[in-house]
């Protein structure tokens, strides 16, 4: 079992290696915005868990999951000669839609402070505005 700052240490390298990788190495055309949030690693380093956050469209976003999925073996590759381990952890990438959801919590929190700053003025609210997110 791996020492637990080892494990951070090693996440934290894994992090800042996949982004490079992604950014400057992969060229898949379906590939949108995307940036690596965390990396979850197993109690023996052979699995590595990569959290991506994909912005755009739900489309977008199921284009550049496949798009992560088939290069996978291309990032692991890639993954493994920056690494300076003897093994290399098996990666596997998850979408991470927690970036989406702070924005919306966000939005609705600055909404509601606008709307009760009216009422305090005795105003009439404004409307509730539908946000882009959600028409996409």
């Amino acid at each position: 079992m791996a020492i637990p700052y080892r494990r951070e240490k090693l996440a934290s390298q894994i992090v800042k290696e996949v982004s490079v990788i992604l950014q400057q190495e992969l060229k898949d055309p379906r590939m949108g915005f995307v940036s690596v949030t965390r990396v979850k690693l197993s109690a023996d380093l052979a699995n590595a868990l990569i959290y991506v956050s994909i912005m755009g469209a739900e489309k977008n976003k199921k284009l550049s999951m496949s798009a992560l999925a088939s290069a996978r073996g291309f990032v692991q590759h890639h993954l493994s000669r920056r690494l300076a381990i003897r093994q290399c952890p098996e990666i596997r990438f998850e979408r991470d839609d927690s970036i989406d959801k702070t924005f919306k919590l966000t939005q609705k929190i600055e909404e509601l402070a606008r709307a009760r700053k009216a009422k305090e003025r005795g105003e009439a609210p404004e409307p509730a505005k539908e946000s882009e997110a959600e028409e996409e």
